[in-house]
């Protein structure tokens, strides 16, 4: 079910990028999502976002860049060694070149870059470029 919901919360970014939008409103969120757009902004992906009402259903409104190109959730769940995660980004993401692949780590959720430097593995949520 969560992983839905990010993959919905992402789609509709892609999709305001598209249609060059200057924001996008996610609803509802969890602080999966929240953690994904703080990975997302620390990258310049995005510009920000602000979580209203979180304790509740919630939402969330974020400031498009025009950078991105697309991001999905991986909806079927992927575990990575810290060996693997190098091997897996080449062949997940369409250019070796740019994007990121984000992991669910022990460490929280990481991009492959931090999971390389911390040297750890965990659960493949998504990717985007």
């Amino acid at each position: 079910m969560g992983r839905r919901i990010l993959n919905d919360a992402l789609r509709t970014i892609v999709n305001a990028e598209k249609r060059n939008k200057a924001s996008a409103e996610l609803q509802p969120i969890s602080t999966v999502i929240c953690s994904f757009l703080h990975i997302m902004k620390s990258r310049g992906y995005i510009k920000d976002f602000q979580v209203h009402d979180p304790h509740r259903v919630g939402k969330a409104t974020v400031e498009l860049l025009g950078r991105v190109n697309d991001c999905k959730a991986i909806t079927y769940r992927q575990d990575l060694k810290a060996r693997d995660v190098e091997q897996y980004r080449l062949k997940t993401l369409p250019t070796g070149q740019w994007g990121y692949v984000v992991i669910t780590t022990p460490n929280g959720v990481l991009d492959h870059e931090e999971a390389i430097k911390q040297n750890v593995g965990g659960q493949v949520l998504g990717y985007f470029h």
